[in-house]
């Protein structure tokens, strides 16, 4: 029902006397926050203090003492299953829950993979200090945004690894382009505020004026990614042109994830296969694709089961509608697709099935060469596009019968279940 906010305790101040601005240590102040002690805040650190240590180290100034304090280890909180039907499909179970929550799934997960490809060993990294740079991202991601949080980062990780192992990529692939893709993929969200570029741009915010408000959101997680590697050291015995090229090479693949870049890397991608002049022994080009691949794990839920597909559907437009309910608060104007009034569930999943990941993920099965997993994904697109397109139908239905709750009821989802198997 109802994907308000509730006990939002986020507060508009002034800034240098000019426009207002939002602090969004308060931002993300729900009714969690009381689970979060002064511990945790010091342990998390903030997302201007990692900046600034990068841009210390960026400058060649090396800090005294690390930043980092030690976490508590949380293995064995959470266990990743991969279910048997498809290997792109994660599913993270805790106990109190059916959905996916927030446990210790992007470390466990990030753990297993770099095994699993040899990364470690290659890279002769240390496992402490591995997890000990894992529990950073982990953290820097917030728990109370319903869709921009850590089990997000570990479900694009999870498709990232699935797309990597796509043969027409993965018979190219080098460990460092594999390390990239997934430490891309785990932290290209992190620090999200769970408000969008829009909103910081018309807010004022200390992002937007540093970045110039050219992919705000996606600059930030890039230079905090850099900041928590150099703080860990995670790269530290490697030489200095290595790790220089790993940092940029990471920021070229989070700012690909800048969904107003979508036509620019879509009508790259279309000449290319057109032309049919993709050369994977180029590590230029290899590179392109780590972006696509990427762009596509990103976006990619429309892509599974009904049930799960739903679910994330729900999460993210649970998001929009809590930016929406604080323009309004603020006497801003509400967002496109965060009025909660007018932006139903299915009218804003119809959209960006149509106009977004329909058109990548037809290109991804062109470049894949229509692999089962392609093919699955597609399908299960087509049938979740089939289910919100019978759900707006029957909202539409209810309202000129005078419902106006803009709500699917139980037993019409039910209904729809049955007539239309997944």
């Amino acid at each position: 029902g109802d994907a308000r906010v509730r006990g939002q305790t986020g507060v508009l101040s002034e800034r240098r006397g000019s426009y207002p601005f939002i602090d969004f240590r308060l931002l993300n102040n729900t009714t969690l926050s009381g689970e979060i002690g002064t511990k945790k805040k010091v342990k998390r650190l903030l997302s201007f203090q990692r900046y600034f240590h990068a841009s210390r180290l960026l400058r060649g100034i090396v800090p005294q003492a690390s930043l980092y304090l030690l976490d508590e280890d949380y293995l064995g909180q959470a266990r990743v299953r991969w279910v048997s039907r498809s290997p792109f499909l994660l599913i993270i179970f805790q106990r109190s829950c059916s959905f996916l929550l927030l446990g210790n799934s992007l470390v466990t997960l990030l753990c297993h993979l770099f095994n699993v490809h040899g990364l470690i060993h290659h890279f002769q990294l240390d496992m402490v200090t591995l997890h000990r740079f894992l529990v950073m991202v982990q953290e820097d991601y917030h728990s109370q945004n319903p869709y921009h949080n850590a089990v997000h980062a570990a479900d694009v990780t999870q498709a990232m690894h699935c797309y990597l192992r796509e043969p027409k990529l993965a018979n190219f692939l080098t460990p460092s382009d594999i390390m990239l893709g997934l430490l891309a993929a785990a932290a290209h969200d992190v620090d999200h505020p769970g408000v969008n570029q829009p909103f910081l741009i018309k807010t004022k915010h200390h992002l937007a004026s540093l970045y110039q408000n050219v992919s705000v959101l996606e600059n930030h997680h890039w230079r905090s990614t850099i900041g928590m590697l150099r703080e860990s050291r995670l790269l530290a015995h490697l030489p200095k042109e290595v790790t220089q090229d790993i940092e940029q090479q990471l920021g070229s693949l989070i700012l690909a994830t800048d969904i107003n870049r979508q036509n620019e890397f879509l009508i790259r991608l279309k000449s290319h296969l057109d032309n049919q002049d993709l050369r994977l022994e180029d590590a230029q080009d290899r590179h392109f694709m780590l972006q696509i691949a990427l762009k596509c794990a990103d976006i990619c839920n429309p892509c599974r089961l009904w049930d799960l597909s739903k679910q994330w559907s729900e999460r993210v437009c649970e998001e929009f509608y809590r930016q929406g309910d604080l323009e309004q608060k603020f006497e801003l104007e509400i967002s496109p697709l965060c009025n909660q009034q007018k932006d139903t569930i299915p009218s804003i999943q119809i959209g960006f099935m149509t106009y977004i990941v329909e058109p990548l993920f037809e290109r991804w099965a062109q470049f894949t060469g229509d692999t089962p997993l392609s093919e699955n994904m597609l399908n299960h697109l087509r049938r979740n596009k089939a289910k919100w397109r019978s759900l707006l139908h029957k909202q539409h239905s209810s309202s000129r019968s005078n419902d106006h709750s803009g709500q699917v009821t139980g037993s019409q989802e039910q209904t729809l279940n049955e007539e239309e198997t997944p």
